[in-house]
């Protein structure tokens, strides 16, 4: 029998002993009573739910998943991607929301849950920053095209004198062309856009300059939106989360009926049945929902800290990830119709008619499709701003999760201030990307920031909250603060399943580490991949740095009672207001009796814990 004043797991997670519970109590209130002042909130519970869908639903979509897809065979990624969604990609979407709600705190405030993992929230901020970097170029490109857009003949639909093999993307019908054609979409976006160099042996280059406008333009339209907090920002959530999805259905009926779209369409859906084996795919299915979810960058416990306390949070996670999943499959099935038309065009396979990686699979399929449409300017218009959009949408989000931070860090700085300095900050970080060379960067801190990072972070988000905190006390949480107690299916992935296979599938990534390729032509060198490695190490820092500092804070002499005080709830940690931490804490007390008159041992506690068995009044 587990007793209260033993030192030991409590719920499931590491408690505090030999105190005085009242006294404890005391204290907890002194402390939820002088915590820091009213933070924003929602101006209403819309905002928040358009808000995470303009966040989750964004170009991981439209440019990320029909590419990851392409990579992995096609069809043969959709079912891993789907099962990886039911286990990981729910789980861990709900969780944060729950968290951020309950705590109404940032993604660093959040771990008085256990403050030795504080480290997570950082490095969480720095995948943040990471993604964030590259993100807002990808925007500044939808703008160029965009611009483009407004001229007499679409210059990406029609071949240079000087581009050998170039096969016009207006053309829809299988015409003779040469044994190599390559689009002129694809030209144009390489050649034109990019000024691609071959390689970044001999340096990355200088910006060019109408790449860089766009990219102050992009930062500009990110900075007018967060300048004045979440107020402004939930209200743009409206436009930014439902506009895309008038255009996007529009496309997709327009493709559809393009010649070999439907060869296109059944690649996309026909499993290979042998790639599903490959751990590779699901490794890529893992940071794809990761990715297009945005869990684990600290953006959703951001968002859902401005809720109200009772708001029913469960019923926007799964609206929010079904969607998600179904825009996935939407932008899925209309680009690989494109790439079917394509490979009627140029007389080749599905699977082979593009070839370069990163980016181009938006910016040379989307605009290739649209070239064939038979209103193609206005088109693009609109599949461009869709794009604009759906990239505005996410990088406010992430932004805001750095904004939240240095806010809650430096409360009397004006937001209009901190948002100038983030901008300004982001848009030095990302001229990088507007070289000859900023494609092979982009593609390099996408693998290792953007990639390997956020599913580290992951990782130690699980382990501290399931792990440490504790399964069931999550459940006691998220059952006070909604009146709904946890399934069987919540709690077997929460205390197993969803922190076993991120596990699995970080140390599968490590083992394995296969050469990354950009485009299918350039092999990145040593010092890139060291480059990279230290950026995957500047969060590991992050998170072991913390547990150090927080053992020396708590160190007692004893090093078992240090471990406990250090990863233990702060006293802090709860609802926020007196009177509901009160309530919770007598709630969680109340059940912590009922649990003590069952004379469990740990390992039945356990059991009792996945599968929900407790008994309550």
């Amino acid at each position: 029998m587990m007793e209260s004043n033993k030192v030991g797991f409590d719920n499931g997670g590491f408690s505090k002993a030999g105190s005085d519970p009242a006294k404890n109590e005391q204290d907890k209130v002194k402390d939820v009573e002088d915590a820091e002042p009213e933070r924003a909130a929602w101006g209403n519970q819309i905002e928040f739910l358009m808000s995470c869908i303009a966040t989750s639903v964004g170009l991981g979509n439209v440019w990320r998943f029909p590419f990851i897809a392409y990579q992995n065979g096609g069809g043969a990624f959709l079912i891993p991607y789907i099962i990886v969604l039911l286990l990981i990609g729910k789980p861990m979407y709900y969780l944060e929301c729950v968290l951020g709600q309950f705590s109404s705190r940032n993604s660093v405030k959040v771990w008085s849950l256990s403050p030795a993992m504080k480290g997570t929230g950082y490095a969480q901020a720095l995948g943040s920053s990471c993604i964030l970097s590259y993100y807002v170029l990808i925007i500044g490109l939808c703008l160029y095209y965009l611009s483009m857009s407004f001229t007499s003949t679409l210059p990406w639909a029609v071949c240079q004198p000087e581009w050998d093999n170039c096969v016009p993307s207006g053309q829809t019908e299988n015409l003779n062309t040469t044994e190599n054609g390559t689009s002129s979409a694809e030209l144009y976006f390489v050649k034109t856009v990019l000024q691609r160099s071959d390689d970044i042996d001999n340096g990355i280059g200088m910006p060019i300059w109408y790449l860089v406008l766009c990219l102050l333009a992009s930062w500009f339209i990110i900075f007018l939106i967060v300048s004045r907090g979440v107020k402004s920002s939930g209200k743009a959530a409206y436009f930014l989360a439902l506009f895309p999805y008038v255009v996007m259905i529009i496309l997709m009926i327009t493709t559809v009926i393009l010649p070999g779209a439907g060869d296109g369409i059944l690649f996309f859906i026909t499993p290979q049945w042998d790639k599903i084996l490959e751990l590779k795919v699901w490794y890529a299915a893992v940071t794809q929902v990761f990715f297009s979810l945005s869990v684990c960058t600290g953006t959703i416990i951001m968002f859902s800290s401005y809720n109200n306390f009772r708001q029913n949070v469960y019923r926007d996670a799964m609206i929010v990830t079904t969607l998600d999943t179904f825009t996935s499959l939407l932008s899925g099935i209309t680009i690989f119709g494109i790439l079917g038309n394509l490979a009627y065009v140029l007389d080749k396979d599905v699977g082979e008619v593009i070839g370069s990686g990163g980016t181009g699979l938006a910016f040379v399929s989307y605009p290739d499709a649209i070239t064939k449409t038979f209103q193609p300017q206005l088109f693009s218009i609109l599949f461009f701003l869709m794009m604009t959009v759906l990239g505005v949408g996410s990088a406010v989000a992430l932004l805001s999760v750095v904004n939240t931070l240095l806010m809650d860090a430096f409360p009397r700085v004006p937001v209009v201030y901190m948002s100038a300095i983030s901008c300004t900050g982001g848009f030095a970080v990302g001229l990088i990307y507007t070289t000859p060379g900023g494609q092979f960067l982009l593609e390099l801190v996408d693998h290792y920031g953007g990639t390997f990072l956020i599913l580290f972070c992951g990782i130690v988000e699980a382990v501290g909250v399931f792990w440490i905190y504790g399964l069931e006390n999550l459940c006691l949480d998220i059952e006070f603060m909604s009146g709904m107690r946890s399934s069987i299916y919540w709690r077997f992935c929460w205390g197993f399943i969803t922190p076993a296979v991120m596990i699995v599938v970080f140390i599968y990534a490590l083992v394995t580490v296969e050469a990354l390729v950009f485009g299918g032509f350039y092999y990145y060198t040593t010092p890139a991949h060291v480059a990279g490695y230290l950026l995957l190490a500047a969060g590991i820092f992050f998170v072991l740095g913390f547990m150090g500092i927080t053992m020396l804070k708590y160190n007692t002499g004893d090093f078992i009672t240090t471990l406990k005080k250090a990863f233990g709830p702060k006293n802090t940690w709860g609802p926020r207001g007196a009177a509901l931490h009160r309530e919770w804490q007598a709630f969680k007390n109340d059940a912590k009796d009922a649990r003590l008159l069952q004379n469990t041992s740990r390992l039945k506690h356990l059991w009792l814990s996945l599968w929900g068995g407790y008994k309550r009044s």
